[in-house]
């Protein structure tokens, strides 16, 4: 029988206004459509992007990638869909997780221009959050953002983020040194995985 098999890990939820899920391999259509409707709007937030990151052909080897990271269970690549699963909203991943003594990872994420202002990836990431520290057994979230982006600060902050220090020229963004928060978020009612 051929069709599309994936061994990677399946993961989807929902919340009020979309669906939450992992990519898969066969999504390289539709973050390839994602990144070049946002290019412009997302580029003062994010590293520098190759043209690649805007084609599907690019993102077949980077799905690729991820799928084996979800599989080892070191990353999580989310899309935030609308209800019907048509068109992507925006992107969280949960990275760098690392289990042992740590159990923590950090989480980044995006949202299309059009989606801004309406609460959309508070409501995402109260789920994703809910997930990796009920499913995944993750202790500590650590975020950071550049201190000028409000907008991120004030999210992290509603969704219980601590503030624990300030990196000065922490990460590449839009091909320049940026200065970045650090913010992380652990959760009280921890347990060891089963």
């Amino acid at each position: 029988m051929f069709g599309y098999h994936s061994a990677g890990p399946k993961v989807r939820l929902t919340s009020d206004r979309m669906v939450l899920r992992l990519v898969y391999e066969r999504d390289a259509h539709r973050l390839a459509e994602y990144y070049a409707e946002n290019r412009e709007f997302l580029k003062p937030w994010e590293p520098v992007r190759d043209e690649s990151h805007c084609y599907p052909s690019g993102w077949q080897a980077r799905l690729g990638l991820i799928n084996e990271m979800q599989k080892q269970g070191v990353a999580y690549y989310f899309m935030l869909l609308d209800p019907e699963e048509n068109h992507v909203r925006g992107v969280v991943n949960f990275s760098h997780l690392l289990r042992g003594s740590f159990h923590a990872c950090y989480v980044g994420y995006s949202l299309g221009e059009k989606w801004q202002g309406q609460g959309l990836m508070y409501e995402a990431l109260q789920s994703l959050i809910r997930y990796m520290q009920r499913q995944q057994r993750v202790h500590r979230i650590m975020a950071n953002y550049m201190p000028h982006n409000h907008r991120s600060g004030k999210l992290l902050e509603r969704l219980g983020f601590e503030r624990e220090g300030y990196a000065k020229d922490y990460l590449m963004i839009d091909g320049k040194w940026q200065d970045h928060v650090l913010m992380a978020l652990t959760d009280p009612q921890w347990l060891p995985p089963r």
